[in-house]
């Protein structure tokens, strides 16, 4: 069992924090949707400190259910979507280097924690992950599915965008935690698509590498509804085609 040895994060290692925070925050203003803001606030965490999962644990519980899991690194899709199931979020407990600072090639602390935990203080977007990993639950040995599950995923919970008073907002995480994703999304050349679940499915998705196209829904309630879709999909035997 992998835990969070709080006492173990050195002094280099909270900077690095600290200086990821200002960074980002100063990105995100008016960037970012109105919920990561409100989350952000809620859940207490402020630049001076790399968050404490016990303490970010109570505040997660109370307001959605949900719960910090701690983990070393990257994890296979039936323990990720199993921890999704019940309520768990899995975060790394590393904390990247100063050498790694601009690029990382798994999700660190940062990333798992500035970039999910805030959404996951609203309601609504914590019960559509909730319901996300119920889906995937039923159908971790049918690839294709997953290979579906994994896109919808990428898309919307980590490179998400959404419409709020007709303005373009970042909620997915690996926008929320990367510079270089928030300045490479608001660049003349990047394309966004209208939210639409079947050219969603039919993308393919990479996180080896900048997004070639992110995706805006047009409310939030296009979340929950893109999960319950899927789910009746695969429920009346929909046959998914594998794509290269």
């Amino acid at each position: 069992m992998v835990q969070q040895h709080y006492d173990q994060y050195t002094a280099q290692d909270q900077l690095v924090w600290k200086v990821l925070f200002d960074r980002q925050t100063a990105l995100l203003h008016k960037r970012a949707c109105s919920a990561f803001g409100q989350g952000l606030a809620a859940v207490g965490f402020h630049r001076n400190a790399i968050p404490n999962f016990e303490e970010v644990n109570q505040r997660l519980q109370k307001a959605t259910g949900w719960q910090l899991e701690p983990v070393q690194g990257a994890l296979n899709d039936a323990d990720f979507f199993g921890l999704l199931a019940q309520r768990k979020f899995p975060a790394t407990v590393w904390i990247r280097s100063m050498e790694q600072f601009d690029f990382i090639e798994e999700p660190d602390l940062f990333h798992g924690v500035f970039g999910h935990v805030p959404l996951l203080m609203d309601q609504a977007f914590a019960d559509f992950l909730h319901f996300l990993g119920q889906v995937a639950a039923r159908h971790l040995h049918d690839a294709v599915a997953l290979q579906r599950l994994e896109r919808l995923y990428g898309f919307t919970v980590q490179f998400g965008l959404v419409e709020e008073r007709g303005e373009t907002r970042m909620y997915g995480a690996g926008l929320l935690s990367s510079s270089g994703e928030i300045h490479h999304c608001i660049s003349d050349v990047t394309r966004r698509h209208p939210f639409d679940l079947a050219t969603v499915l039919h993308t393919p998705y990479s996180e080896a590498h900048l997004q070639e196209q992110y995706f805006v829904l047009n409310s939030w309630d296009q979340l929950t509804e893109s999960v319950a879709d899927l789910a009746a999909l695969f429920s009346s035997g929909w046959q998914l085609q594998p794509v290269e």
